[in-house]
């Protein structure tokens, strides 16, 4: 039986030969995917677009999922086996709308990458009221996955990769009061839960899924600059992380030492296609390898613990289903 990462027994590198300055020509060198089905969310922008270009150029066909399509079409004029279609993952109805049709297709779905996300905003809630980082960022991540699960497990050998982020060290998941209905909103705080909620649900997925083919990552891309996260990032928020000035304007020494867009999707695509990861799932990846348990303040980066724990992945599996409205079986 293979092992799990409940015990975080698996949650340490592996030695990949890459590190956090490789790029996505790097990992992809000597990677064939013909025939291989691929959806990636926000693929019109950001790493999510780096992500598309290069899955392509290795031959496969990507499902670019973009709420701006025009934008979308736009960004990926030339790329080839690209299908482009409308979706908004703070919208229920749009998920289902866009997981219909895919399903409709009869196609496998070899690669689910959950890449599109928001961060630094304000609070919203979505239909059902729900905060919209927790929504957009993991919500939805659950409902399109349970709803296109019967292609993931049809591929024979699938791989979820749900975009995580160093983020979920701002906040453990808050069990009692998800949706800030209790207590003061604070945006990286919501940020940090939903990402924490993206570890905890990749590591309870791949120990569902795992029996059926389907294996399951989240990943940290880096600190990237260039990107449409910070879209809406009051500029006190930017200030306390050093990306800009007190004018506004971006320090270049800090922007210098982020990753830069095609080193920031090289985890994603490693994630996607390494032959290493083959028996391996439910870990949390950063810098194109496993990242290392966060166990104190000597490591700045890894995976915090409490991410990773069987119980809280249990019990948000649980508190989803009732946030969503949805029962999510693998079978």
């Amino acid at each position: 039986m293979e092992q799990n990462n409940y015990n975080r027994a698996l949650q340490k590198p592996i030695g990949s030969g890459f590190n956090a300055t490789s790029t996505t020509s790097d990992v992809i060198k000597g990677i064939d995917l013909t025939g291989k089905i691929a959806i990636v969310t926000g693929g019109g922008t950001g790493i999510g677009l780096e992500t598309v270009k290069t899955l392509s150029k290795a031959g496969a066909t990507i499902i670019v999922a973009a709420r701006d399509v025009e934008k979308a079409k736009k960004n990926l004029k030339g790329v080839t086996n690209v299908e482009i279609e409308q979706l908004d993952l703070i919208n229920p109805d749009s998920i289902d709308t866009f997981a219909d049709k895919f399903l409709a297709s009869g196609r496998p779905l070899h690669l689910l990458i959950n890449n599109a996300g928001i961060m630094f905003v304000p609070l919203r809630r979505d239909a059902k009221g729900n905060e919209s980082q927790l929504a957009t960022n993991y919500l939805s991540v659950f409902q399109l996955t349970a709803r296109i699960w019967k292609a993931l497990k049809k591929a024979n050998g699938a791989r979820v990769i749900n975009i995580s982020s160093l983020g979920h060290h701002f906040a453990p998941f808050n069990f009692d009061d998800p949706n800030f209905e209790n207590h003061e909103y604070q945006t990286l705080q919501g940020y940090g839960q939903s990402k924490t909620a993206i570890n905890l649900f990749s590591l309870e997925l791949d120990n569902r899924a795992k029996s059926s083919g389907v294996r399951v990552y989240s990943i940290h891309p880096g600190n990237i600059w260039g990107t449409e996260l910070t879209r809406e990032a009051p500029i006190e928020i930017l200030q306390q992380f050093g990306f800009v000035d007190d004018k506004g304007n971006p320090v270049p020494e800090v922007i210098d030492s982020l990753k830069t867009i095609p080193q920031g999707a090289a985890t994603t695509i490693w994630a996607a296609t390494s032959p290493l990861l083959n028996k391996i799932g439910g870990v949390y990846l950063e810098d194109v390898d496993i990242a290392e348990l966060a166990v104190d303040s000597s490591i700045p980066n890894g995976v915090k613990p409490y991410s990773l724990a069987e119980a809280s992945a249990k019990q948000l599996w649980k508190i989803t289903e009732e946030l969503t409205g949805l029962t999510f079986n693998i079978f």
